[in-house]
């Protein structure tokens, strides 16, 4: 049993080279990958980088302050942290500040103008259908609708799924006497206040009739028309009003620009579906049709089945009536008209959007809506002038701490010092190209506490090399010699390093779960320090001071090597001694 033994220890001796290429090759690929991406640096936080600061105020509806609760405080602040990771933006923090405020920090980068733009957006969607719809150049009459062109596509995408094409394009050449189309638009209004209108059709909660009778609904319906004539989209305060206070139940007016680039207004009916009956969104580039950057939707089993109902009911209308216009947090966002019932799951939202705009709102509607209304208190621009003054100071520490396990590892173990200032300058390399290739990978930003954390580790991954050389200290005092001394005490060594690794990387990884914001990078640092003190120790110091036992310098235990036997200590290898059988008798001359 033996002899297999040893030959494994000799085969482990003979082949050191194959971890040593294997560290390299790993050092080289992820300096190239760095260099490649044209990510040399890694992406620094708030702190260091400076970026925004805003405070979000928490709205409730009328009459509904309880709305402002801790449930849906937290609610919104995980919605908006999903939001602002959604876009790119690292290293965020969002928490809340009292009963009704959240503070959210948004390091400068690429995408943080968009994640400034969303993180208070509500994200409400609805899907409400048209009942009359006209391009909005001030003070009009309600005219009929001008006509749609184009019509719905039938798309296979994987999924055997109906898409309508919603391409806003118009033509204005109506077919109807105002007065004519005046009427349809009472009639349409008068059917989606009484109970029989579509919404409960599906089995929903739908809106009363406001007292019950068929005159009130024909004078609401004759003052939301008056309203309508008068509307101006034009106007930024009048679109910024327009809808408010409006219950998802009820029609409403809401304002829309078209493929034209012109502002169009609408007369809605109450909606029929809403944001969280979409399961999935995202943003797709439609090459196949020309249709340019679309927003593909999947609705979820109860959204698939109102989406068919409505898209039945509304191409058996007249257009516009045949119309759902999309609107999110009161705008229109597209009208698309449907020629047949859509029951596949699945819409496209298309239109004039490009990447950034398609991504905005497919990111806003992936994650869902916000369950309060937020108005912005203050927004500032953080400098990173602090940051980087305490930045500063850290590093000189850091230097300072780095230069005296230097000064001890070199009077203390004089040529080994050789074997862990290079395990330390590996480690380096190792911890400052994967910084830089997370940053755009998972978002990591480097902040102050992740510094911190990067020099902490500067002690672990000392006391590991310090395990290792001791227990080879501790063979030679034993009387070996230095190439089986290396071999005996890397399993002892082993053990110890990875029992105080482990340890280390469970603190990180539980720190890391149960904290927030800056705290985190800190935790994550330090756990994946641990984890490259592993690698390095196994395939870089352990090899490598297995080929520099074979060099006579440290193998003949030269004083200057730091495995001198005489200056440890060592003891001479115990020897038996024969036991005499009888005693020498030694006659006198």
């Amino acid at each position: 049993m033996a002899t297999p033994k040893k030959g494994r220890n000799a085969s482990a001796q003979s082949k050191p080279g194959r971890s040593l290429a294997l560290i390299l090759i790993a050092i080289v690929a992820l300096t190239g990958g760095m260099f490649a991406s044209g990510h040399t640096k890694p992406r620094l936080g708030i702190d260091l980088a400076g970026g925004t600061s805003i405070t979000l105020r928490a709205v409730p509806e009328a009459g509904n302050e309880a709305a402002i609760n801790k449930t849906n405080m937290d609610t919104a602040v995980s919605i908006m942290e999903r939001r602002v990771n959604g876009l790119g933006v690292s290293e965020s923090e969002v928490q809340t500040q009292g009963r009704e405020n959240i503070i959210v920090n948004i390091p400068k980068g690429t995408n943080s103008e968009q994640a400034r733009k969303q993180v208070g957006t509500t994200a409400k969607l609805y899907f409400r259908p048209v009942i009359a719809t006209e391009v909005a150049g001030g003070q009009g009459t309600a005219s009929p609708s001008p006509s749609p062109t184009g019509s719905p596509t039938d798309k296979p995408s994987g999924k055997a799924t109906d898409k309508p094409e919603a391409t806003d394009k118009r033509s204005a050449s109506p077919s109807a006497s105002p007065t004519t189309q005046g009427r349809a638009v009472t009639d349409a209004l008068k059917a989606d206040a009484t109970p029989s209108a579509s919404a409960s059709d599906k089995g929903d909660k739908a809106s009363p009739s406001p007292s019950g009778s068929g005159g009130t609904a024909e004078g609401d319906a004759n003052a939301l028309q008056a309203k309508y004539a008068k509307l101006d989209c034009t106007d930024q305060k009048t679109r910024s009003s327009v809808g408010d206070g409006v219950k998802a139940s009820e029609p409403t007016l809401a304002c829309g620009k078209n493929a034209q680039g012109q502002w169009q207004k609408y007369i809605l009916g109450p909606a029929e579906v809403d944001g969280t009956d979409v399961d999935k969104a995202q943003a797709v580039l439609n090459t196949q049709t020309g249709a340019g950057w679309t927003v593909t939707m999947d609705f979820t089993d109860g959204g698939a089945k109102k989406f068919a109902d409505i898209t039945g009911k509304l191409a058996q209308n007249q257009s516009p009536q045949n119309q759902f216009a999309i609107v999110l947090d009161g705008d229109v966002v597209s009208d698309p008209y449907v020629r047949q019932a859509l029951t596949g799951g699945s819409a496209e939202i298309s239109g004039n959007f490009n990447q950034q705009s398609a991504q905005d709102l497919s990111n806003m509607l992936s994650y869902g809506a916000l369950p309060l209304t937020f108005k912005v208190d203050s927004m500032t621009t953080v400098t990173a002038a602090l940051g980087g003054d305490q930045l500063h100071a850290g590093l000189i520490a850091g230097a300072i701490g780095l230069a005296l396990v230097v000064i001890y590892l070199l009077a203390y173990y004089r040529g080994l010092s050789f074997i862990a200032i290079l395990s330390l300058l590996v480690s380096a390399a190792l911890t400052y190209t994967l910084m830089s290739l997370l940053g755009p990978a998972i978002g990591f930003a480097l902040n102050l506490p992740a510094v911190c954390g990067a020099i902490v580790a500067i002690g672990i991954t000392a006391d590991s090399f310090i395990v290792y050389f001791e227990r080879v200290r501790d063979e030679i005092r034993e009387g070996r010699s230095l190439r089986p001394a290396v071999e005996r005490a890397w399993p002892r060594a082993r053990r110890t390093i990875l029992v105080s690794d482990f340890v280390s990387f469970l603190a990180a990884a539980v720190l890391f779960i149960v904290t927030v914001g800056k705290v985190q990078g800190f935790a994550f640092t330090l756990g994946l320090t641990t984890l490259l003190d592993v690698v390095v120790v196994f395939l870089f110091t352990k090899p490598l001071l297995t080929l520099m036992a074979r060099r006579p310098f440290f193998a003949n235990g030269h004083k200057w090597s730091g495995l001198d036997p005489k200056s440890l200590g060592a003891q001479p290898p115990l020897r038996r001694t024969r036991r005499p059988s009888a005693p020498v008798e030694t006659k006198e001359a």
